[in-house]
């Protein structure tokens, strides 16, 4: 009898150390972008093993828009209760300084449970042009103006990429933006554009097959996917680094109690080996943050990007 008593209290005891995910409305993730991209990816790959840390079903739901500030600003608005979550991302660093008036703030509207990968960018080039970072640099200063490149839209960590490379290297190269990575690509491969730095995952199988050439990867660390490809930092552009990251993102009201299950389930969901092979394969370094660490991470995104933002002169396609 005791022992029935014991489980009963224990189980009960269970029960309350989850109150915050016992309730029968789902966790909502939502993507600020179209299905079927980098952020959205990873979005379901964590959806099934976050469900099962927290105990609580996990929806995604796509609400894109404004470069990503559509879904941002539907987050920061919502009830603070740990069951609308955002797909934290690189436009959270740049819409601050792109956007005059931006209707949320990063920083003051959104509490960071974590940040759980980053993924480099890779400059791909059309295959005539020259085979390495050096050669390329001194061919587009040889020629301003003459080449072009391509990006997913006006304020995308691809564009902001390239415009800090040009801003490193002194170098002029226009700018053509498509709605997408999709037809960036496509542009890309057809040779409309002569380069982009695009996210590693959707070039890996155009460098395998040679339709386009990797010259180098934007992290500071050479990727294992492509491991004989130089980074920028190792060839002289010192301090370059530039990598597409994705987290999630709550109310900044959300209790503190409740940030730490959500940051414990997260990190908790990383550590799956399944989790973690459906990111890596795709170039992605996992990452765990506290988050603290998330927060801070996302301040100097802010910060980085503001001067680079207003050298290029960007602004809101």
């Amino acid at each position: 009898m005791r022992l029935i008593v014991f489980i009963a209290a224990l189980a009960a005891s269970h029960l309350l150390a989850n109150e915050s995910f016992a309730q029968t409305r789902p966790i909502t993730i939502v993507v600020p972008y179209p299905p079927g991209g980098l952020i959205d990816i990873v979005a379901r790959i964590l959806q099934p093993r976050y469900q099962i840390e927290t105990g609580q079903s996990v929806v995604v739901e796509n609400r894109s828009g404004a470069g990503g500030n559509v879904g941002a600003e539907y987050v920061a608005r919502a009830a603070p209760d740990g069951h609308t979550l955002l797909l934290a991302n690189p436009s959270l660093g740049i819409s601050p300084a792109m956007y005059a008036k931006l209707p949320y703030s990063p920083l003051k509207d959104l509490a960071y449970v974590g940040i759980y990968g980053t993924v480099p960018n890779v400059l791909v080039v059309n295959p005539r042009l020259p085979s390495t970072v050096q050669d390329f640099i001194a061919y587009v200063r040889q020629h301003p103006g003459r080449l072009n490149y391509g990006s997913p839209g006006y304020g995308t960590s691809p564009q902001m990429s390239t415009e800090l490379f040009k801003a490193m290297t002194n170098t002029f190269i226009v700018h053509i933006p498509f709605r997408g990575s999709g037809p960036a690509q496509a542009a890309m491969l057809s040779g409309e554009i002569d380069l982009m730095f695009d996210n590693l995952p959707p070039q890996l199988p155009h460098i395998r097959s040679g339709k386009v050439r990797a010259l180098a990867v934007t992290s500071l660390k050479r990727s294992s996917a492509l491991p004989d490809v130089p980074t920028l930092d190792e060839v002289g552009l010192k301090g370059y680094e530039v990598t597409a990251w994705f987290g999630l993102a709550v109310p900044t009201a959300t209790p503190r109690e409740t940030l730490a299950k959500l940051n414990q389930a997260l990190n908790a969901s990383t550590n799956d080996p399944k989790v973690r092979e459906a990111l890596e394969s795709r170039g992605a370094t996992i990452v765990q943050h506290t988050p603290e660490d998330a927060y801070a991470f996302v301040k100097n995104e802010v910060t980085k990007w503001e001067p680079v933002v207003k050298r290029a002169g960007v602004v809101p396609d």
